[in-house]
């Protein structure tokens, strides 16, 4: 099933939380097999499992483990994930017979999952260039035709964390390989993005909540340095 440019703005209108939205999404493209990945205590896997009854296949993908190459708020020591993973296996528990667990970085475990398998790919996981670029390059293949990647912290600004962190560049990285792809996208509420794959329908990028600014990196840097002012600067 395929899901239109007016679903898609009734599912904007009609969402009163993130959960809200892909549970309708996916319920509307009747997407059976879906993988998340980054799935930290696994609290929207257990909503999605819960609320959406066709799905016979959940592909949960995280490292739940510490990374040293990873500069974010959510890198916790490798004690406190393992609690993580208990809590994630825990809150998903009464699904069991339909969640596939991949622990692991997506480079490390994706190609445990066939080519052209997924309906549906929901990235959460490492927001840098790095991690956003590895995420979707690896899990594309994994996408059926007319499929659909989607994600969070499509950021308005890559500063999302303060600059003392690795900038979240999952907006504009994301506009730039839907294009490279020859895709259309989406931008909808709760900083979420959505990629049709569908190379006839050639590259779009539609801003459904009318809020993203132009798609360079240069004015973010700009927009940063008005922030801190002239003394700071210095």
């Amino acid at each position: 099933m395929t899901i239109t440019h007016d679903d898609l703005t009734t599912v904007a209108n009609d969402a009163r939380q993130r959960v809200d939205l892909w549970v309708d999404v996916i319920t509307r493209t009747d997407a059976r097999r879906v993988a998340e990945i980054g799935v930290f205590r696994g609290a929207f896997a257990e909503k999605l499992l819960g609320r959406c009854p066709a799905i016979t296949e959940y592909y949960m993908i995280d490292p739940w483990r510490h990374l040293e190459d990873w500069n974010k708020p959510a890198n916790k020591d490798s004690k406190k994930f393992d609690e993580i993973f208990e809590e994630a296996m825990a809150k998903t528990a009464e699904h069991a017979e339909r969640r596939i667990v991949l622990r692991g970085r997506t480079s490390e475990v994706v190609d445990e999952i066939p080519d052209g398998h997924l309906d549906l790919a929901y990235i959460d996981g490492d927001h840098t260039l790095r991690g956003i670029s590895i995420d979707l390059i690896r899990v594309w293949d994994k996408i059926r035709p007319n499929g659909w990647i989607a994600g969070d912290d499509f950021s308005k600004s890559i500063w999302q964390h303060g600059q003392s962190f690795e900038p979240t560049m999952v907006f504009p990285f994301a506009v730039y390989f839907a294009e490279a792809v020859g895709c259309p996208i989406y931008a909808l509420p709760f900083q979420q993005f959505l990629i049709e794959k569908d190379p006839e329908r050639g590259f779009s990028f539609t801003d459904l909540t009318g809020s993203y600014p132009g798609i360079d990196v240069l004015s973010q840097f700009s927009q940063a340095r008005r922030r801190r002012g002239p003394a700071q600067q210095a």
